[in-house]
């Protein structure tokens, strides 16, 4: 019995969106964060006031990238951290 051993390379690193400011238009943000990530509105709006916040963690730069670009259309402040 042969034993193989496989060393899995990923190419792309995990991404982290973090939530640095909500800007003026919190509701939407917290709409933006509640359809995103699956929380409620209330859970969101709770996710604003312990900033800074990750909200997305683990995935991909695209995933990344739209999450984080979702967000600054509506006036927050983000960055997408490697």
């Amino acid at each position: 019995m042969d034993v193989v051993y496989v060393e899995l390379v990923c190419d792309e690193e995990p991404n982290r969106v973090v939530l640095t400011d909500p800007g003026p238009h919190v509701l939407e943000v917290a709409k933006v964060i509640r359809r995103r990530t699956g929380l409620s509105l209330w859970h969101s709006k709770l996710l604003l006031g312990q900033l800074p916040a990750t909200v997305a963690e683990d995935v991909s730069s695209d995933l990344a990238g739209a999450t984080a670009d979702e967000l600054r259309a509506a006036g927050a402040a983000v960055e997408v951290q490697h």
